[in-house]
């Protein structure tokens, strides 16, 4: 798991500190000229391939949205990520820091992930400008 105490590790990390693993697939929304292409090369080194883009129809382990305040609802995006996300995949929501355009308060994210029906799990400082928030399907509590 990760936790913001990992933000003074080094960038060339960052996707092990993301949980990417090797052969992991990858799909990354929301590129912009704004993004951290660090991060994304430190992502497609530890999975082994290139990240998918926004069109790809396979079925994936991560996906990698870049957000930002004026990106749109929150909430509806991660509705529409979802759709191929494996049972047990994640979604890295990338948001810039505070202080930096597009910055998105974490209560927004809590509540969009909350209303997708996704769970909070993660957060870590992934870069000089970006704040990444891990979010996972909600697992039904087992039975006794």
């Amino acid at each position: 798991m990760v936790a913001a105490g990992d933000a003074g590790k080094g960038e060339a990390d960052v996707a092990e500190r993301l949980d990417i693993e090797p052969e992991m697939v990858v799909q990354e929304i929301g590129w912009d000229e704004d993004v951290d292409d660090d991060v994304r090369a430190s992502i497609e080194e530890r999975c082994g391939s290139d990240l998918l883009d926004e069109d790809a129809d396979e079925v994936v382990d991560v996906v990698l949205l870049w957000w930002r305040e004026e990106d749109g609802d929150l909430t509806d995006t991660l509705l529409d990520v979802m759709t191929p996300l494996s049972d047990d995949g994640v979604i890295w929501v990338m948001t810039p820091k505070t202080g930096r355009d597009g910055y998105v308060e974490p209560a927004d994210i809590a509540e969009a992930a909350s209303t997708a029906n996704l769970a909070q799990t993660a957060n870590a400082s992934v870069s000089d400008g970006w704040m990444g928030t891990r979010l996972a399907y909600r697992r039904a509590k087992a039975r006794r």
